[in-house]
């Protein structure tokens, strides 16, 4: 058989991880760009004697201040998913939530400084700077790397129920994740056809012949049943030939975000989540420290508004300030959740537990702007110092709504393997869910975090979140 040459002709189409590191490499260039030009502007100023020097660099800039470039990157955590950075509306809305973070961030220091003692004009050349440049790096990022050129070329093996799902999100999704040419099937009744919109080029026993063919750089394996070992076979020596052959379920996770639980083997979750589960000692220790800091600097926001949120609470309606439920901890243990009431009295008179859904006619005028802000969750930092909750996590549920889906939606009670979250990764990914099918999506995110979570998705996560919160993205 030919010599496939994949990796020569195929060296520039990159995958979504790989467009990622390439975003991340371009934000740090353009920061640490935007941190030079600072220091050199505020060298450059009337009452700076030192002058643009090494003595200046050593001696003016305090410490942290060399590591705003990395505080950039993760304001901008939000665009380094590869779907939301290939479209201009996204990055130009991304970037300038990051600059109004930043400039909050700069208020700060501008108003609790003295003068001369940190430097402010230093800070605002910075993140103005690093404002600019990203903005014009993303833009360019957006027109080059959506080139075709730049596209996997891929076959997926298998046209069964998984192989049409990867299909489908192939098919649907912008920016395209990769060129799909087709698929693989041993199935004869298959061969020829198409599925959704994609032929079925021919078997196992053809797949290398197809391989070369179309030059292909990727195989998706989508077969969940048992397959016929020459197709096994087929796939091994393809990627002894240097084709990547990844399974369908990480593909999915690379894309979306999200673990297609409805395509998943009844083991996974033994297979895959409970190791996970058990993650290092030194990151419950990072998390839990997160935790108090946030809890506390929570607690603070808590002690100030307080006052103000419970007049509003009272003029809009009558009945208590704050309301409190029974909900479902790390491991199925009940803890009850405290949080600003921002429902009528007697929301659920029927004794049945309903979920807040979109433009709900029990959420009272003040409620409405509470959950919008997130304000009616401030209470909750009291359940994070407890240690019953977590800054990040799952969404807490109560245990009639856990039961009740629990029936519907495969993996549901894996979420209970970590503490709830006041935030998390389906939150900030989709928000809230009243039904079935919403839930699980939902699910899909909250699986995802299970087996992906660290501190660097924690901080990321939080980021979002303040993002959410300042452009009263809740409901």
């Amino acid at each position: 058989m030919a010599n496939f040459g994949v990796k020569q002709k195929l060296f520039w189409r990159l995958r979504a991880s790989e467009k990622r590191i390439i975003l991340i490499m371009g934000d740090g260039f353009c920061s640490i760009l935007a941190l030079f030009l600072a220091l050199l502007l505020w060298a450059r100023e009337t009452d700076e004697w030192l002058g643009f020097s090494w003595e200046f660099l050593l001696e003016r800039p305090p410490a942290w201040y060399y590591l705003l470039p990395v505080l950039w990157i993760l304001l901008l955590s939000g665009l380094y998913d590869v779907r939301k950075a290939s479209k201009v509306m996204e990055t130009i809305g991304g970037i300038a939530m990051s600059a109004l973070l930043s400039s909050s961030i700069y208020l700060l220091i501008f108003f609790l400084a003295e003068r001369g003692t940190l430097p402010r004009l230093g800070v605002a050349l910075f993140f103005i700077g690093s404002a600019f440049f990203t903005l014009i790096w993303r833009l360019i990022y957006i027109q080059v790397f959506n080139a075709p050129r730049f596209l996997r070329r891929v076959i997926i093996v298998g046209a069964g129920n998984s192989g049409r799902t990867m299909a489908k999100i192939a098919k649907n999704s912008w920016p395209v994740p990769f060129y799909l040419v087709g698929f693989v099937d041993d199935d004869p009744d298959k061969t020829g056809i198409e599925v959704e919109g994609f032929p079925v080029l021919g078997n196992g026993k053809e797949l290398l012949t197809i391989v070369e063919e179309k030059e292909i750089s990727d195989i998706i394996f989508a077969i969940t049943k048992e397959m016929n070992p020459s197709m096994l076979d087929s796939v091994l020596l393809a990627e002894e030939k240097g084709i990547e052959v990844t399974t369908m379920p990480i593909i999915y996770e690379e894309i979306m975000g999200r673990v297609p639980i409805f395509l998943l083997q009844t083991d996974w979750v033994l297979r895959s989540l409970v190791d996970q589960a058990h993650v290092n000692r030194f990151y419950e220790i990072g998390k839990r420290a997160i935790d108090i800091l946030g809890g506390l600097i929570g607690g603070v926001f808590l002690i100030g508004l307080f006052p103000f949120i419970s007049l509003f609470i009272k003029l809009d309606s009558s009945g208590p300030i704050i309301y409190r439920q029974i909900r479902l901890g790390k491991n199925g243990k009940e803890f009850t959740i405290i949080k600003f009431r921002t429902m009528i009295i007697d929301a659920e008179k029927d004794g049945k537990a309903r979920p807040a859904i979109e433009h709900d006619e029990r959420i009272t005028k003040i409620g409405g702007l509470l959950r919008k802000s997130h304000l009616d969750e401030l209470p909750q930092v009291i359940n994070i110092l407890n240690g019953e909750m977590s800054l990040v996590g799952p969404r807490s549920e109560r245990p009639e709504i856990v039961e009740k889906y629990q029936k519907q939606i495969p993996f549901y009670r894996a979420r209970l393997f970590v503490k709830p979250g006041l935030t998390g990764w389906a939150q900030v990914n989709y928000g809230y869910a009243s039904d079935a099918e919403q839930n699980s999506i939902k699910l899909e995110y909250d699986l995802y975090y299970i087996k992906h979570r660290d501190l660097m998705l924690d901080i990321s996560i939080l980021f979002q979140t303040v993002g959410s919160v300042i452009g009263l993205k809740g409901r």
